[in-house]
């Protein structure tokens, strides 16, 4: 391929878009209970909070369409969007309304985010299979930020300085994922902080959100703490948790007996860090385990320990002071009430990884920077990128197979940023896109599952 050497460039149609695939989102959007949840939910004094029933769709809209900033929302003003769309506002009064934002009025939007998922859960399959099986994974992540003039920056456990978000995401073993809470914290602050609260707000929405089946809340190590695991049991759920190698483990791992270890192959290598390489064979092993007894009697939890260990040919791994055992293996425990049968759980346990698949869409997304000072502007941010999150991956289950499980950024390219010139024919805006556009398909059965006929909603 190789550019026309009779090419020149002006811009100076007022008709075109870049973004066709915006108006379907937004009428998505819009027949979930955007507007009215706002409308009802979210009360900003001052101008500020003027009209946040027009400015709140918009900052979803430009994160839908590739915003990761405030200054970025500019891309809304173009060519034909003031016809295609109605008052659509400059990124200075956006940006003047998430800095009107306290903690409260970021509490207020996350009501609405949670609102707007278990809204268009009933609209879309967007947790196919929840009445069987559900999965609600916790991390976090530090947003590394640079200067002094953000609010609640600090260095946290990975070292960067910036702000740590911890999300709690839902998916199914045939759906993809989709964020149901979040918190901007401290850069400074604990992993664990937080999280049972999160845990109990999550699975709220995952039941109404169709989570009816058996539901496993998962976690690493950093959230091996009692409050996790009971937050998780009196919201209903398993839990499945990843132990800390502490005295208590190291003893119940050590009583384990070598007849009682089964070996298993992966059928897809995984990479091992401490190891230094990709590990394809494992071996097993179960125990019964009472965790956190420094704590009260009755605040003990009695559950399963399932220990998978991989051989260490790596000395430098070793760490200093252990006993042969554990020079000669290196284990990983999981602390877990999952019913499933051993393999079985320790496989869906290492399925949490699919967290970080999330955190790295967000984080090429609207999560790119945190774009304000104030940290209240940066925690409504954050929920509004869960929220055009949610949305883009709606609008995948809507397109197509394919787009169901795609990650945002194809979704965008794909089917957001599309180009189209606008006309007028009977009264009625016609956009007209790119000829033999690969995904004109799925393009259009989206555009024909929102902007058509209302579906009856069950």
């Amino acid at each position: 391929m190789r550019v026309s050497h009779s090419v020149s460039a002006v811009f100076d149609d007022p008709n075109l878009v870049s973004a066709a695939g915006l108006a379907p989102v937004l009428a998505l959007a819009e027949r979930a209970g955007l507007h009215d949840l706002v409308a009802e939910h979210l009360t900003v004094p001052g101008s500020a909070g003027a009209n946040l029933v027009v400015k709140i769709p918009s900052l979803v809209a430009g994160m839908v369409a590739g915003a990761d900033s405030i200054t970025d929302m500019d891309l809304l003003r173009h060519g034909g969007m003031g016809r295609l769309f109605t008052e659509v506002r400059a990124p200075t009064t956006l940006g003047t309304c998430l800095r009107g934002f306290t903690f409260g009025h970021v509490r207020q939007l996350d009501a609405i985010a949670s609102r707007l998922l278990i809204a268009l859960a009933k609209r879309t399959p967007l947790l196919a299979g929840a009445d069987q099986v559900a999965y609600l994974d916790i991390d976090d992540t530090m947003r590394e930020t640079h200067g002094y003039a953000k609010q609640g920056v600090g260095y946290g456990y990975s070292k960067v300085k910036g702000l740590n978000a911890l999300l709690a995401i839902i998916s199914t073993p045939i759906a993809a994922p989709v964020i149901a809470g979040t918190r901007l914290r401290k850069g400074a602050t604990n992993s664990a902080r937080g999280a049972s609260r999160l845990i109990t707000d999550a699975l709220a929405t995952a039941g109404k959100a169709g989570a009816s089946g058996r539901v496993t809340v998962r976690c690493d190590s950093a959230f091996y703490n009692h409050d996790v695991v009971a937050a998780a049991r009196r919201g209903g759920a398993h839990f499945s948790v990843t132990a800390r190698m502490d005295p208590a483990v190291r003893k119940a791992i050590a009583s384990i007996g070598e007849a009682d270890w089964v070996a298993i192959k992966y059928p897809n290598a995984i990479w091992d860090d401490d190891e230094g390489r990709w590990i394809s064979d494992a071996e097993v092993a179960e125990i019964a385990f009472t965790a956190f007894t420094s704590r009260r009697k009755a605040e003990h939890i009695s559950a399963r320990l399932i220990v998978r260990r991989v051989k260490r040919l790596n000395p430098q791994s070793v760490p200093a002071g252990q006993s042969e055992l554990f020079a000669a293996y290196r284990h990983h425990a999981v602390f877990t009430d999952s019913p499933l049968p051993m393999l079985d759980a320790e496989a869906g346990h290492r399925d949490h990884a699919i967290v970080e698949q999330v955190i790295a869409d967000v984080k090429s997304g609207p999560l790119a920077h945190m774009p304000s000072g104030e940290f209240s502007a940066n925690g409504a941010w954050t929920v509004l990128a869960a929220i055009a999150f949610n949305l883009t991956r709606a609008a995948g289950v809507l397109a197509s197979t394919f787009h169901a499980k795609a990650r945002t950024a194809t979704i965008r390219a794909q089917l957001i940023a599309v180009p189209a010139r606008l006309a007028r024919s009977a009264r009625r805006i016609r956009m007209h896109l790119p000829r033999d556009w690969p995904w004109e398909s799925a393009w259009t059965e989206l555009f024909t599952s929102t902007c058509g006929p209302p579906a009856a909603v069950a």
